[in-house]
C-alpha cells in the first residue's frame, strides 16, 4: 500500500484513472481525456473514440472503460458501444448496440454491469439496458425508469442505481433507483434538492452526488443523498464554474465534476471530497474546453 498525496491508494477503490469521453468543442469530438483521480493537475490524452459523438454515457469496471450512445457529428443519435482497457491509451473496440439509438442518456454501474437510462430520439425515453462489461455484446433490457426524461446523470453503490434529474418541457428533480441483481422498472427514491437537467453524477459506496445543470437558468449547485435509503436530496455546495452540460467521474472517496457550459464551453476540472460536504476545489484543466462528454472510472462507488 503506497501513499499518493494525502490519500493510500488501493487500486480500483481510493485512487485511480477517470476518462472524459468525447463531447463538444468547436466540433464534436474523438478526444479522451484522462484523470488521476488521487491527485490534482491537468487532464491528459489517453486515446479516441472511434466515432466522434457528444452527449454520450460511460460506464466502467476495474479494468474496462464503455462509451456508449450519443450524439455523432450528423446530428444523429447513435446505439454504438465501444470500449477500451483503463490501462492502455488506444483505438477503441466494438462492444454491441444499445437497445435503442439515443443520446442524452445516463449510466451507472459495478463491477460486472453497466446500466443505461434515459435518452433522446426522437423523444424522450424510460428505457433502461445493460450489459456484462467483461463480455462485448448488445444490450439487454432492463426495465423503465419512473418517468421519460433525458439529459439526467446516474451514480452507483455496489448494488444499487440511482438516476437524478433531466429533461422533460422543463429540469426534473426526480430521483429513480433500481437493484443490480433484480431486472425490472425503476422506483422512486426522492427529490433532488434543486430541479435541474444536464447535470453530472458520481458516488463513494454509500453516498450519491449531483453537480451542476440548468433549468431556467445555469446553477452550480451539489447536492447528494444516502444511496442505501430513500429520501430528498441535500444541498452540499457549489462548483467553482456556474454552468450545465457537466460531467463527473469519482474514487470511493473523491468526486471530480469537469467540462461544461456557461454560454462557450468549459475546461474546468473541480473535485469534493465525497464524504465532508463543502465547496468544489480548483483540480486542473481538460486538454480542450468542451462540454457533453461521457465520464467513467475504474474506482467509483460502485466498485
Amino acid at each position: 500500500m503506497a501513499v499518493v498525496g494525502t490519500e493510500q491508494r488501493v487500486f480500483g477503490k481510493v485512487s485511480g484513472s477517470g476518462l472524459f469521453a468525447g463531447g463538444y468543442s468547436t466540433v464534436i469530438t474523438t478526444v479522451i481525456d484522462k484523470v488521476q483521480i488521487g491527485t490534482l493537475g491537468n487532464a491528459s490524452d489517453f486515446g479516441d473514440l472511434n466515432t466522434a459523438r457528444t452527449y454520450l454515457a460511460a460506464c466502467g469496471s476495474l479494468s474496462r472503460a464503455v462509451f456508449s450512445g450519443g450524439l455523432d457529428s450528423d446530428g444523429d443519435p447513435v446505439r454504438i458501444m465501444e470500449y477500451t482497457p483503463f490501462s492502455t491509451g488506444t483505438t477503441l473496440t466494438t462492444f454491441g448496440d444499445l437497445t435503442y439509438d439515443r443520446s442524452d442518456l445516463s449510466s451507472c454501474g459495478n463491477s460486472t454491469m453497466g446500466v443505461f437510462g434515459g435518452g433522446f430520439d426522437t423523444a424522450d425515453m424510460n428505457a433502461i439496458d445493460y450489459i456484462t462489461i467483461a463480455t462485448p455484446s448488445n444490450a439487454t433490457d432492463f426495465g423503465d425508469l419512473t418517468l421519460s426524461r433525458s439529459d439526467l446523470a446516474a451514480c452507483s453503490s455496489s448494488t444499487r442505481g440511482l438516476f437524478g434529474g433531466g429533461y422533460t418541457s422543463v429540469g426534473e428533480n426526480v430521483i429513480d433507483y433500481i437493484t443490480f441483481s433484480s431486472t425490472g422498472n425503476a422506483s422512486n427514491f426522492g427529490d433532488l434538492y434543486e430541479a435541474r437537467a444536464y447535470l453530472g453524477a458520481c458516488s463513494s459506496t454509500t453516498r450519491g452526488v449531483w453537480g451542476g445543470g440548468s433549468d431556467a437558468t445555469y446553477t452550480n449547485t451539489i447536492d447528494y443523498v444516502t444511496i442505501t435509503t430513500t429520501g430528498d436530496a441535500s444541498n452540499f455546495g457549489d462548483l467553482t464554474v456556474t454552468r450545465d452540460g457537466v460531467s463527473a467521474c469519482s474514487s470511493t472517496t473523491r468526486g471530480i465534476f469537469a467540462d461544461g457550459y456557461t454560454g462557450s464551453e468549459e475546461n474546468t476540472i473541480d473535485y469534493i471530497t465525497i464524504a465532508t460536504e463543502g465547496d468544489a476545489t480548483d483540480f486542473g484543466d481538460l486538454t480542450e474546453a468542451k462540454d457533453g462528454t461521457g465520464a467513467c472510472s475504474n474506482c467509483n462507488g460502485g466498485l
